[in-house]
């Protein structure tokens, strides 16, 4: 059975696991190896958390060091351990250059550097020791916001000395613990308002990442702003398919929210014609959706808008295709073991590649009717892959760039999407409760935890429109980090589906 721990979010940590070692694979090296942690839990799960760092310049004295005394912290009685301790014994395995803060692309260049600034500022110790060398890493925690997210004290310790058993606790949370608390306690509307004032305000040309954030405008009651977006379409004086694309269909998914909640025939009339790309000129059925790509992202970008035209329409045509579509897609993209890959030509299962035909299934089968001859297997597509992703969620609640691949960046969009799947699953009986909400639960708090109160969030993966990519090149995927509409959208998505509205 597979343990979960998490060091910051002291809530989620089950009583009896919370005093047992674990080991976290945190990132990558530049090799590709990887670059791992333990975990001891301290005392109680309100003891603070310190971290512990060596091999600053390769395996060396101070990753001994680090190994010895995590090594006799976990041996100590339980009540005499006074925090929580998270060691990296090795924290730069190839010896590469560092430099703190880091700089350039996040996990394609000084990918170390950027491996350890944001997995700590995210995880907010409240003390970091050092062994041997720091490579200016103590000065930067201590003076910089790390990861958007706060201070945090730190020092260099002597490897040669038996430094940890005599330490007492910090006496105060660090700066970026208090910030990471602050995060945690938003309520699912509160938050979505939050990133409300933020995202879901431009909708010059129809794309599905400024869509679901409108989409969830309209969920917290902002029907004034979302007409004033959507009336150029709506009044014709815009086209609102001029420029087809998988994009700009799943945009219509808008429509479609806008035509259910307020009863407008105009938003109706553009969602049925966008769907009738499934159809020939003469009213059949086409092999597949023109403008898939060979991508999973079809998934999403192109079947729950034939779902939702067939809800609007009764014309039962339209789930005829989007049962076609989906078989078709499953045939190129998806892999024997339940996930997806992105793209024929290369076997990742890409994370957002992987949110994609999650959250697609979940909104077409919505509107899907249950008597419909393809509603089995496509109810059963859904259930199997979640099942395949649950075996994937990280110690912290995340998905991970590269699904299967430990050590791969904890990415944000796809831990949003994959969530609001989940929210959705349950809550209409196709998913277990007592199995999925835990894993609900926990993406819901590392999304919060990565979320600062101006939208401004960490690690979301670059756009991956680019065929011939190698897994590699799905490892080096930029992670973006700071005020992301892509990113925003998705975590307000999950927010407003969570809340219900």
């Amino acid at each position: 059975m597979r343990r979960i721990a998490v060091c910051v979010f002291a809530s989620l940590i089950p009583q009896a696991q919370a005093f047992a070692a674990e080991r976290w694979t945190i990132g990558l090296s530049t090799s590709g190896a990887p670059i791992d942690a333990v975990v001891v839990g301290g005392r109680s799960d309100s003891a603070p958390t310190v971290l512990l760092v060596g091999g600053l310049q390769g395996r060396d004295q101070s990753s001994e060091a680090v190994a010895r005394e995590a090594a006799a912290y976990e041996a100590m009685p339980r009540r005499r351990r006074a925090f929580r301790l998270i060691a990296i014994a090795v924290a730069n395995p190839d010896g590469q250059a560092l430099q703190f803060p880091p700089s350039g692309v996040a996990y394609r260049t000084q990918i170390e550097s950027h491996v350890l600034w944001r997995w700590t500022g995210l995880h907010a110790p409240d003390l970091v020791l050092v062994a041997g060398p720091d490579a200016g890493l103590t000065e930067a925690l201590s003076q910089q916001v790390v990861a958007d997210v706060g201070q945090i004290p730190a020092r260099q310790v002597d490897p040669a000395t038996r430094f940890l058993q005599s330490m007492a606790a910090p006496a105060r949370a660090s700066s970026a613990r208090q910030e990471i608390d602050r995060r945690l306690k938003r309520s699912p509307r509160a938050f979505a308002t939050e990133l409300a004032a933020v995202y879901g305000h431009e909708f010059g040309q129809p794309n599905y990442i400024a869509a679901v954030a409108i989409i969830s405008r309209l969920r917290l009651g902002e029907q004034d702003d979302v007409r004033s977006l959507l009336s150029p379409y709506l009044d014709g004086s815009r086209d609102s398919f001029a420029r087809p694309s998988q994009s700009s269909l799943a945009a219509h998914v808008l429509f479609f929210e806008y035509a259910r909640r307020m009863g407008d025939e105009r938003a109706k009339a553009l969602v049925l014609r966008a769907a009738a790309s499934g159809f020939t000129d003469t009213g059949d059925l086409r092999e597949f959706m023109p403008l898939h790509g060979g991508w999973s992202d079809s998934l999403f970008m192109d079947v729950p808008i034939l779902a939702k035209a067939g809800a609007l329409s009764g014309d039962r045509r339209y789930f005829d295709m989007a049962a076609r579509h989906v078989a078709f897609m499953q045939r190129i993209v998806l892999r024997p073991d339940g996930l997806y890959r992105h793209q024929a030509s290369a076997d990742a299962a890409w994370g957002r590649g992987n949110a994609f035909p999650a959250l697609g299934l979940a909104l077409t089968l919505s509107d899907f009717p249950r008597d419909h001859p393809a509603y089995p297997s496509l109810l059963a597509s859904f259930r199997a892959h979640m099942i395949a992703l649950s075996r994937f969620q990280d110690e912290n609640g995340m998905w991970r760039n590269v699904i299967d691949r430990p050590g791969a960046y904890a990415e944000y969009s796809a831990t949003a999407m994959i969530g609001a799947a989940m929210v959705r699953g349950i809550r209409n009986g196709w998913l277990d409760r007592r199995t999925y909400q835990p894993r609900v639960d926990r993406a819901w708090q590392a999304i919060l935890s990565r979320t600062g109160s101006e939208g401004r969030i960490v690690d979301v993966c670059e756009s991956t429109g680019t065929r011939g990519l190698t897994d590699e090149d799905y490892l080096r995927r930029a992670a973006l980090a700071g005020r992301d509409e892509r990113g925003g959208g998705m975590a307000m998505f999950f927010a407003t589906e969570l809340a219900g509205l």
